[in-house]
């Protein structure tokens, strides 16, 4: 673990530079060993970091440092943590990128949707707008870039991928993701970190 001040009152835990399962774990772990530490104000996980906001009055950076690191060493790695399984109902006949997906890979419609709805994701990271729950990882065959372009309208509900993640637009709203299709699943205050979900064809 590495610890870095990026303003007057927040820091950064850094963990492993590499993007699995195994760091998703190590973020979740601290995650829920440091939600209720006296004087931390918000705290927000990503891929491979914690962002730690801190009452000033409370800590100095190097007193959290120093709090935060007994902590999360002192709580069991074997904790009890709740995660949720997710079961996301989506209709592929919407994904007005899915066509274009399958040629870029020299896959069928069918193979994609297959290769999609066949993979149990996890919920890395929570951002963008309220809601937006990053899912990884992809199987390596639809790891697809982002559109050159992007809309200047997706639909709310609307699945799309884009490098090694997918994700549901929580509402309309810009986006450059490739729309592979869609779900009335509307819970998105449900996601949390370590979760995971699948994808069920309807």
């Amino acid at each position: 673990m590495e610890f870095k001040q990026v303003s007057l009152n927040a820091s950064m835990l850094y963990f492993e530079n590499s993007i699995s399962e195994e760091v998703l774990n190590q973020v979740q772990h601290a995650f829920l060993s440091l939600k209720n530490l006296e004087g931390i104000t918000d705290i927000t996980p990503s891929y491979t970091s914690l962002l730690i906001e801190y009452d000033a009055s409370s800590h100095t950076h190097r007193s959290l440092e120093k709090q935060i690191k007994k902590v999360v060493n002192e709580t069991p790695s074997n904790m009890t943590i709740q995660q949720k399984h997710i079961k996301i109902p989506i209709d592929y006949t919407k994904g007005e990128d899915l066509e274009s997906v399958a040629k870029y890979h020299d896959l069928t419609i069918e193979e994609v949707v297959g290769l999609h709805s066949s993979t149990t994701y996890r919920v890395y990271a929570i951002g963008f707008m309220v809601g937006f729950a990053y899912l990884g990882t992809l199987s390596p065959k639809l790891f697809t870039p982002r559109l050159s372009t992007p809309r200047a309208k997706v639909p709310k509900g609307a699945v799309g991928i884009a490098d090694h993640q997918t994700a549901i637009y929580p509402q309309q709203s810009a986006g450059g993701w490739n729309i592979i299709g869609h779900t009335g699943f509307d819970d998105f205050a449900s996601f949390s970190i370590g979760d995971s979900v699948v994808f069920v064809r309807i």
